[in-house]
């Protein structure tokens, strides 16, 4: 579940390794591109955090975030 953080949604997303965290990073960059929406990210081995918020909207929470969210869970689902 996300969590609303700072004016940001935030989730961490864990995998078996890294290989599988940094082909779920690919789709989401792929998404994330289509969507000219992108988010601050970080990974470590096998974990994947990621925070949404618009810039052009003064960094708040906006259903640009809550779309690419939705379709960031749809990707880590088909990944599982």
């Amino acid at each position: 579940m996300w969590q609303d953080k700072n004016n940001q949604l935030y989730k961490k997303f864990e995998f078996k390794d890294f290989k599988e965290a940094f082909d779920f990073m690919k789709k989401v960059a792929e998404a994330a591109e289509q969507a000219n929406h992108h988010p601050k990210w970080q990974n470590e081995w096998n974990i994947v955090e990621i925070w949404l918020s618009s810039h052009d909207a003064g960094s708040k929470v906006t259903e640009k975030d809550h779309q690419l969210a939705k379709r960031i869970d749809e990707l880590y689902e088909e990944n599982r």
